[in-house]
């Protein structure tokens, strides 16, 4: 109820007090009435809106703000920054109401969201995706970094820069460029990329780059990375490879000999790949090359000092000078030793006396020599082990054609397996020698420019064949041997040991015989006559045709037919054990009537 009387007190006209009342009650009916007035003021006063306030006071940890309701608002002292101006009574704020209930009198208030969502609206209506932003970094968060545009945005790890720093925590505090990658309006999200921005830019850089780099022009750098394999210089938008190859002309076993990260380097231009966008630098090509005068400063057969830098199984590098390395193989290491590896005679380090073998300007190879500088005892072995000569060697090596004699270390001679006995019919060297044996041979021959030596075991003795044999087994004599080997044209058979003779399926009887094993077996003994000895061949033959006599016994071994042979008993018979391939043992010839 109006009081009426008081409103009197203060000399108001009750006329006048019903033309206001009237007045406002029909401004409220044209805005839409009471309950349209009630709806939109109890609507600015929900959770979660902006409102605007005045700064009444401060009481304790809190400041009381004025927001146009009953009850004042409450904004905690610590929403102001220590280097902003404190509040003060009748200044303008605006605040995020978080907490309302009027009839409590209880009204929180928070400036600090209320700024954020300004800030962001703001970054929302000025700013979109693929725009240049910077600010500094806030802190380190799981998976990257906290960057402050007036917003806090998120910088991902992976997105610091081109390639992943070892802490991205040393950008704390930095102020950064990025480029805005996506904008979440629902989360209030926004992630920026520093790598994308520099790498844009450096593609700017690289296009105009390209077009201007010239072979053989100079160029400075800061190396950004280090390989195996070389290091990778930024020339101020695109990186080359300066390979560890062109870095020095001397020997390096790694790029970190001649560079390290972040140094600046000044570097030649080697070539432009314009297609594959690659570039190859140079350090060493700045200097003249050592190998320019390597011709005249080592001429082939000079006697020269280094040092071995590194030795493989097929040789030793020796360095000359800087720059200039030799390759010793193997088999220059010594006239005599046999070298299993280079590290018997060398080590890295030692300093050794070689001699120029070879040079290959264009690969820039030289040949070096470490026996060269020692006598070739292959000089004097003619001298030292004339032919004729009897020497005692240990047996090396066997094989099917005969058996390397050491006669001293690195000096050998071959006992061919022909060379081994007078008689004896070899097929491998092991039947004669075993490895480790010392033996006694004579030298037969020598070939210093090939290096071999020739050497028997059997002309140590006296030749059976040229007396012995002829002696003992003259033509018409019977004797008694073993049967040792059949073959389609005769049979084998041992007269004594190391001694055969062969007897030909003619002289097997005094009947045709077409095959050898109707008559005899391998290990029969049988009683044969002597019917020619061949001294030239070494070869002698046999008969079976036990009654012929003394007459046709001498027409046969005088290679005629007393009692006029068969064309078959003519024909050329064969010796020795290998098949009949030895040569023929003699041929009967006809003789003239």
């Amino acid at each position: 109820m109006v009081d009426r009387n008081l409103i009197r007190e203060f000399s108001v006209d009750d006329s006048e007090l019903d033309a206001t009342f009237a007045s406002i009650l029909a401004d409220t009916e044209e805005s839409g009435g009471l309950e349209s007035l009630y709806e939109e003021t109890s609507k600015s006063f929900e959770t979660g809106h902006i409102l605007a306030g005045v700064v009444l006071r401060r009481e304790g940890d809190d400041v009381l703000v004025d927001v146009g309701c009953k009850s004042e608002g409450m904004v905690a002292f610590t929403e102001w920054e220590p280097e902003e101006e404190p509040p003060h009574p009748g200044q303008k704020i605006e605040v995020l109401l978080e907490e309302f209930d009027d009839a409590q009198g209880v009204i929180r208030l928070s400036r600090r969201k209320a700024k954020r969502i300004r800030d962001w609206e703001k970054i929302i209506s000025t700013r979109r995706e693929g725009d240049i932003v910077s600010g500094a970094v806030q802190r380190k968060i799981k998976g990257g970094l906290l960057v402050d545009i007036g917003v806090n945005v998120f910088l991902p790890a992976s997105q610091v820069d081109i390639r992943r720093p070892a802490d991205i925590g040393d950008y704390i505090g930095k102020t950064v460029e990025c480029v805005i990658l996506k904008i979440d309006e629902a989360r209030r999200n926004i992630v920026v990329s520093r790598r994308k921005l520099i790498e844009d830019q450096r593609e700017k850089l690289k296009k105009a780059l390209l077009s201007q780099l010239k072979v053989g022009e100079l160029r400075k750098g800061v190396v950004k990375n280090i390989a195996d394999f070389g290091a990778f210089v930024d020339l101020g938008g695109i990186d080359g490879l300066l390979h560890i190859t062109d870095m020095s002309y001397g020997r390096i076993s790694h790029p970190t000999e001649m560079v390290k990260i972040d140094d600046e380097v000044e570097v030649m231009v080697l070539s432009v790949d314009l297609e594959k966008e690659k570039i190859a630098l140079g350090l060493k090509q700045k200097q003249p090359s050592p190998w320019d005068m390597v011709e005249s400063k080592y001429p082939v057969g000079t006697r020269v000092h280094g040092e071995v830098v590194n030795v493989m199984t097929y040789g030793a590098f020796v360095r000359l000078e800087q720059g200039i390395e030799g390759l010793v193989h193997i088999s220059e290491m010594s006239w005599t030793k046999r070298v299993n590896h280079p590290s018997e005679l060398v080590q890295i380090g030692d300093q050794v006396d070689v001699v120029v073998l070879g040079i290959n300007k264009e690969k820039q190879e030289i040949s070096l020599g470490m026996k060269q500088t020692q006598p070739n005892p292959w000089d004097q072995v003619a001298e030292r082990y004339p032919v004729g000569a009897e020497i005692e060697g240990t047996v090396r090596n066997l094989t099917n054609y005969g058996a390397f004699i050491e006669i001293e270390e690195g000096i050998d001679g071959l006992l061919h397996v022909s060379d081994m006995s007078w008689t004896r019919k070899i097929s491998h060297a092991s039947e004669m020698l075993q490895k480790g044996d010392k033996v006694r041979c004579q030298v037969l021959s020598v070939d210093q420019q090939r290096k071999r030596i020739a050497l028997g075991l059997k002309q140590l003795q006296q030749d059976p064949w040229a007396e012995e044999i002829p002696a003992k087994y003259h033509p018409g004599k019977v004797v008694t041997g073993q049967v040792t080997k059949l073959t389609n044209f005769g049979v084998f058979v041992q007269l004594e040991p190391n001694l055969e003779g062969l007897l030909h399926i003619s002289e097997l009887s005094d009947q045709k015989v077409e095959n050898p094993e109707q008559i005899v077996k391998v290990g029969d003994e049988i009683e044969v006559r002597i019917l020619r000895v061949d001294t030239s061949d070494r070869k002698i033959g046999l008969s079976r045709k036990l009654s012929a006599s003394p007459e046709e016994v001498a027409a046969e071994a005088e290679g005629g037919d007393a009692t006029g042979a068969s064309a078959a008993q003519r024909e050329e018979l064969k010796g020795g054990r290998d098949g009949g391939q030895s040569g023929p043992l003699f041929s009967m010839e006809q003789t003239e009537p």
